[in-house]
């Protein structure tokens, strides 16, 4: 078990690109934190300090209360799983699980113990005496994923185990981690691009762009109240939609003005800068419903989910930021629409997202 904690930790690479800046916070013993942002966003390279593998630039990083900036990762107790899953092709999956144990010079009756168990709690007792070569992609993952828990480290560093399984294996898989952190109850920090990932699996998450923390919140937080524009349109899917626009608050209600003339009141009292006049309106795909009283708008394209359906709508030349023009609805069901068709939607206003346009920052007051 381990408190991990960051302070203004820093990582700039050769010609000077820096790959982090400033990542300061305190991972408490037990917490499942997830790492998550586009592909460069140093989200990896972050794990990758905190295990020892990279040396950081500035900044300090203390397991327990210890300082361990120069301790070399054997030194740290922690167990790490990759991508790219790094099993030894010449071990059977019984020796790759057992590896760590043999150079922490455990006896050999408390290697088997240990090892039997890893391998019932990932359904790995009959693939014992495989090889890797053997295996299919999930069931190399388990074989890391066991090698990784079978240590019982201070912390389990996990960078998109996931990523090269298809996509029944990473929700099977998805499932196993989760109730595996439930069991060992032990610190997990796990990277991830895939924003499902994240919401479904982090008692905290933590959205990194271009080396910057974001926001660090829970996932029903994050999804409610981001804090800026790039977190509102990175969490949920489909995108949080976008439509740029100029507000006047009035003293009761707030009127924010789209393009068309279009208009949508909001209450004044939930605007934390009523000063701020170009703005971005975001609303959700399922916060926006039909009703024969709201806008018009043109069916563009329809998907059917089956439970659900994604309308693809042209809000009559509005003019959106996120994909071009698409604006998307999401309904429960099927609809009797088609593609051409003029359907009326209007906003649920008690959840709808203000952003300054200037600082891409929410302007609304934190629930």
């Amino acid at each position: 078990m381990a408190k991990i904690v960051l302070e203004k930790v820093c990582k700039i690479f050769k010609g000077g690109v820096k790959a982090v800046s400033d990542f300061s916070m305190e991972i408490e013993d037990g917490e499942f934190i997830v790492f998550v942002g586009p592909s460069g966003c140093g989200k990896s390279t972050t794990l990758r300090m905190i295990a020892g593998l990279e040396e950081i630039s500035d900044g300090t990083i203390s397991i327990d209360g210890r300082v361990v900036n120069d301790l070399e990762p054997k030194d740290r107790d922690l167990a790490m799983v990759f991508q790219n899953y790094a099993l030894y092709p010449y071990l059977n999956v019984y020796d790759n699980i057992a590896f760590g144990l043999k150079l922490r010079h455990y006896s050999k009756a408390d290697i088997k113990e240990k090892v039997m168990v890893a391998a019932k709690t990932f359904g790995l007792e009959t693939l014992l005496k495989r090889k890797p070569k053997e295996l299919s992609g999930g069931q190399r993952q388990r074989v890391a994923l066991a090698r990784a828990v079978v240590r019982e480290a201070k912390a389990y560093l996990l960078d998109e185990p996931l990523s090269n399984l298809d996509a029944k294996l990473r929700t099977q898989m998805r499932v196993e981690i989760t109730k595996l952190y439930e069991k060992l109850k032990a610190t997990f920090i796990y990277v991830t691009h895939d924003q499902t990932e994240a919401m479904t699996m982090g008692t905290r998450i933590v959205v990194m762009k271009d080396g910057w923390i974001q926001q660090i919140d829970t996932p029903v937080h994050l999804y409610d109240h981001p804090k800026n524009l790039f977190v509102a349109t990175f969490i949920g899917t489909p995108q949080m939609n976008i439509f740029p626009g100029t507000l006047e608050c009035k003293k009761r209600d707030a009127i924010i003005t789209l393009s068309g003339d279009r208009k949508i009141r909001i209450r004044t009292a939930r605007i934390a800068k009523p000063e701020a006049k170009e703005v971005y309106l975001g609303i959700r795909s399922e916060d926006v419903y039909i009703d024969e009283n709201g806008l018009p708008a043109k069916v563009r394209m329809i998907e059917t989910l089956g439970s659900e359906t994604l309308i693809y709508l042209d809000f009559g030349g509005g003019e959106t930021i996120v994909d071009s023009d698409n604006f998307i609805v999401k309904i429960q069901g099927r609809v009797p629409y088609a593609v051409g068709d003029t359907v009326r939607i209007s906003f649920n206003t008690d959840k709808i997202h203000l952003f300054e346009r200037e600082t891409e920052e929410s302007i609304l007051h934190i629930q």
